[in-house]
């Protein structure tokens, strides 16, 4: 049992010390040369850097043993269903949970909210990308029961993106470019995207590897649209309001 849980534990140690150390040392030439932090603020972003580096090396031994295995799982089980229909309305309900606990939507939020003085509220933006996700999801279990293909979506979406840039306000734009990445996070990537894997590969007639993993364009592109829509609501409140 304790095998298991610590299986690959090794190898990720040291995948994330390769991914945080270029950070560290970037930050430390920073540190003597531009910023000369006093101690304690330095001793604050040290310590950031541990918990970072603890709570990465526990977040991705949680997927490799717990969050894609049972995502799988449970969408093989959610593929064997025989009213397939309800993959929809479950894709929506999993896609929202999922961007509500994801930790870089929280980030960006809290950042969008800083930056604007609270125009824009964390919790507005939580609902908007929560809701473009989870609208995401339920259009990627619609793609796998049909098997048509994702150009069906992603031409007319990024038109739709390109034609909502103009009544929108400018602030919304990058914002909204940003979130398409940030909704792609661990929390959608693994279990998600696991989830529509195990669906694809039980469902006759899809392929796990276009249908599955075709959906993180989905995902990346819902909340671009979705923050857009949003800022067109804000630009007209404001002109309402004078």
């Amino acid at each position: 049992m304790i095998h298991d849980i610590f299986k690959g534990f090794g190898g990720l140690l040291l995948e994330v010390t390769f991914a945080l150390v270029p950070l560290l040392v970037f930050f430390l030439v920073f540190q003597f040369i531009f910023l000369k932090l006093n101690w304690d603020k330095l001793k604050k972003i040290l310590l950031g850097f541990g918990f970072s580096y603890i709570g990465l090396v526990l977040f991705l031994q949680g997927v490799h043993i717990g969050f894609m295995p049972v995502g799988e799982r449970m969408g093989e089980s959610l593929g064997e269903m025989t009213h397939s229909w309800i993959l929809i309305p479950i894709g929506f309900v999993l896609g929202f949970v999922a961007t509500i606990a994801e930790p870089a939507v929280r980030v960006l939020n809290k950042e969008v909210s800083d930056v604007t003085e609270g125009y824009i509220s964390k919790k507005a933006m939580l609902l908007t990308l929560s809701v473009g996700v989870g609208v995401a999801i339920a259009l990627s279990m619609l793609r796998i029961q049909f098997n048509f293909s994702i150009w069906y979506y992603l031409i007319p979406g990024y038109l739709i993106a390109f034609i909502l840039l103009f009544f929108t306000k400018k602030i919304f734009v990058s914002i909204a470019f940003d979130s398409g990445g940030v909704a792609t996070g661990p929390m959608t990537v693994t279990f998600i995207l696991s989830m529509a894997v195990g669906i694809a590969s039980v469902t006759e007639g899809s392929d796990p590897l276009t249908d599955g993993f075709g959906m993180i364009a989905l995902v990346a592109l819902a909340p671009i649209i979705s923050v857009l829509v949003l800022g067109i609501i804000y630009k007209k409140e404001v002109e309402e309001n004078g």
